[in-house]
């Protein structure tokens, strides 16, 4: 159980550094050498487009951690897109509500890690679609209420698929995987991670001579 139990720990960590990112520089690749005979280069620190009653509806601009960040608006004024990349590479898209509040994040981390995140009306997390650059995948369910992973369905690397139930205080407490052996194996511990119960593959007793 132990190392099941270990890297979906790492399949059920968020990365938050993705919220706020950018999508690939490749997206964005263009014929400089073509542009520059064309003399269309414009070069600049900040990019606004307005719309005809002046009102901004996007910016593109550099900030000072490095960060190129595009904010698309809508007709009152609210960003209802980000789209950036970081200085590191980390890269993401994010979708907002007419509120400010994220509804949905697409990112994939300098560590090779990608990620889709949808949020509940409240902003917190509500569930999340995530793989890593080891090879290992994972689906969680958040609490809508506290943002707190209650379940965790994944694949490890080594092709092991285990289904995690969390409590309230976002401890894990059953689990359900098979291993590379095709043994089944469910465990249950207490909130300080204590087994209290378990049950495995049981071998058939021998025949009766």
């Amino acid at each position: 159980m132990g190392a099941s139990r270990s890297w979906m720990y790492v399949c059920l960590s968020v990365t938050a550094g993705l919220i706020g990112g950018a999508i690939s520089g490749g997206f964005w690749s263009i014929d400089a050498s073509a542009a520059a005979r064309r003399g269309k280069i414009v070069e600049a620190e900040k990019f606004v487009l307005l719309d005809t009653s002046g009102r901004q509806r996007a910016a593109m601009q550099v900030l000072p951690d490095g960060l190129v960040d595009l904010s698309l608006q809508d007709g009152n004024g609210g960003t209802r897109t980000r789209i950036g990349v970081e200085a590191d590479g980390s890269a993401s898209i994010g979708l907002l509500d007419a509120k400010g509040r994220k509804v949905l994040v697409l990112g994939e981390g300098s560590d090779g890690r990608a990620e889709i995140l949808l949020h509940a009306p409240n902003g917190k997390g509500s569930a999340s679609f995530a793989t890593t650059a080891g090879g290992e995948s994972n689906l969680t369910l958040f609490d809508k209420n506290t943002g707190r992973a209650r379940v965790g369905l994944g694949v490890a690397a080594t092709g092991e698929p285990a289904l995690v139930l969390l409590d309230q205080n976002g401890h894990a407490r059953a689990e359900f995987s098979v291993d590379t052996k095709g043994n089944p194996v469910l465990a249950l511990v207490d909130e300080n991670g204590k087994p209290i119960a378990g049950l495995s593959k049981v071998q058939a007793p021998a025949a009766a001579k």
